[in-house]
């Protein structure tokens, strides 16, 4: 796993060339994600930021800009919930999958070397590069069923 240093001034490379200013706000946007291993809606991540730092203030809209600047950088990824919207985590983390329970909202990560080398199958078959792929497999976890 990346230190939080070396992220931290990968960071504040990205807002340079973007041309924007290094803020607290921005930087307590990046520890959240890097201190919490989970999913969470640009929501959450506000209402948490505001809960755990109440004298910094924090828009909803900053926390959006970020989170597109983040997942445009691949510090961030994301997985889209339709009209739900999407939940963000952070993207360096080693590769893996998803379920997603449509009951609770329940993300279970997942990886399976065997999926891998299939997925790798089909795109040598078809003549694909591939460079990156993204697995959701949707439906109803134990509890829900």
């Amino acid at each position: 796993m990346i230190i939080y240093e070396k992220l931290l001034e990968k960071f504040k490379d990205i807002l340079k060339n973007n041309t924007l200013k290094f803020t607290k706000q921005r930087e307590l946007i990046l520890k959240f994600l890097y201190e919490n291993d989970d999913h969470f809606t640009p929501e959450e991540i506000y209402m948490q930021l505001k809960k755990e730092n109440p004298v910094i203030n924090i828009g909803i809209a900053t926390v959006y800009r970020t989170l597109t600047l983040l997942e445009d950088s691949g510090i961030a990824s994301s997985i889209s919930f339709g009209t739900q919207g999407k939940k963000y985590e952070l993207g360096l983390k080693k590769h893996h999958d998803h379920l997603i329970c449509t009951a609770c909202g329940d993300i279970i990560e997942f990886f399976d070397e065997i999926i891998e080398d299939e997925q790798e199958k089909i795109a040598k078959k078809f003549n694909f590069k591939m460079t990156d792929h993204t697995m959701k497999i949707v439906g109803l976890c134990e509890k829900c069923q």
